[in-house]
C-alpha cells in the first residue's frame, strides 16, 4: 500500500507563489504516473498536472506556464511550483500516484490534501 503525504498549501495574495510537496512511501516500487490534482468547493476534481517516471509532464491549460511538476524518483517525491497565483487557483490539492500491479490492475491512492487559498 502506498501512503501519500502533502504539505506546502497556505494562504498567499493574488500574484504570489507557493510549493507544495508530496512524499510517498509505503509500495512505491510499482508507481509509475505521479500528479497533483485539484478540487474546488461544489466543483468536479480536476487534473492540474502529471508526471512519469521519464519525466513526461502534463498540464491542464489553466495552469500552462505558470506552475511546474518536478519529480525525484530516488526520494519518491513530487513537487507543484505554483507562481503567478489567481484566486481561480483557490482549492484543495491532492497528490496522486498510479501503480500498476503485476496482475495488470491499475491502483491510485491519493493523499489527504493541501488547502491552497489566493486572496484578490
Amino acid at each position: 500500500q502506498v501512503q501519500l503525504v502533502e504539505s506546502g498549501g497556505g494562504l498567499v495574495r493574488a500574484g504570489g507563489s507557493l510549493r507544495l510537496s508530496c512524499a510517498a512511501s509505503g509500495s512505491t516500487s510499482r508507481i509509475n504516473t505521479m500528479g497533483w490534482y485539484r478540487q474546488a468547493p461544489g466543483k468536479q476534481r480536476e487534473l492540474v498536472a502529471t508526471i512519469s517516471t521519464g519525466a513526461i509532464t502534463n498540464y491542464t491549460d489553466a495552469v500552462k506556464g505558470r506552475f511546474t511538476i518536478s519529480r525525484d524518483n530516488a526520494k519518491n517525491t513530487v513537487d507543484l511550483q505554483l507562481n503567478s497565483l489567481k484566486p481561480e487557483d483557490t482549492a484543495v490539492y491532492l497528490c496522486n500516484a498510479r501503480s500498476v500491479r503485476y496482475n495488470g490492475g491499475i491502483y491510485n491512492k491519493w493523499g489527504q490534501g493541501t488547502q491552497v487559498t489566493v486572496s484578490s
